[in-house]
């Protein structure tokens, strides 16, 4: 099967994908109710109605988490918030989904991350609401970095892997209709001289459904 088919059918719940289950199960129902509304809305508006359909959806399955222990704090950017887990190996990562239009992008980039890079694939815990903000929680191996990346290793493999430097930190595939943003060093880690992608931002383009 060619390459594109097979995450054609990831993305749509159809194929197999490390620890994607339950992102296939929310992301598929709110890609139905959406399906069932007729009214064309403003990408904002989208991402507010799919918030209440995941909360919905949470509270149903007991997928809602009433606290995060805020004592293992590990730090946080821009888009999400680090905690480690209590057996030292793992770390939780709240995420708001800032850095994406809707919340089913967001969950097609934690696909997209399981599938290329499934040595830190994500697993998707839970969500956590607060302050009428919603988190998804995810679940990931803590890796210890113990030699500084190379941003040109970061270049040479995402070459070797069909994807072209786009500018900065980002990359593309036209072929495949991806792009894979924000590949810095901090996102990118190197142990024993093995490059780990621990924080990723996939998007798909219009390129990704066509052909």
């Amino acid at each position: 099967m060619p390459l594109k088919d097979e995450i054609k059918n990831i993305i749509s719940g159809t194929g197999f994908v490390t620890k994607g289950n339950i992102i296939h199960a929310v992301a598929n129902h709110i890609r139905k109710s959406k399906k069932a509304s007729t009214v064309p809305k403003e990408k904002e508006l989208v991402k507010e109605q799919e918030a209440e359909r995941i909360l919905a959806f949470a509270r149903r399955h007991e997928f809602l988490l009433p606290t995060i222990n805020r004592d293992r704090y590990l730090a946080e950017g821009a888009e999400q918030k680090v905690y480690f887990e209590p057996d030292g190996r793992h770390v939780i990562k709240l995420n708001d989904s800032i850095f994406y239009e809707t919340w089913e992008d967001y969950f097609n980039s934690l696909l997209l991350h399981n599938y290329f890079f499934p040595e830190t694939s994500y697993e998707l815990t839970g969500f956590y609401h607060e302050n009428n903000k919603l988190y998804a929680v995810v679940k990931q191996v803590y890796v210890f970095a113990n030699e500084a990346t190379d941003e040109s290793a970061i270049n040479k493999f995402m070459t070797a892997n069909g994807f072209q430097s786009k500018r900065n930190n980002d990359y593309f595939s036209k072929e495949l209709g991806i792009i894979l943003e924000d590949l810095h060093d901090e996102n990118v880690l190197t142990s024993n001289a093995v490059l780990f992608f621990i924080d990723t931002v996939f998007y798909l383009t219009s390129d990704f459904y066509n052909g």
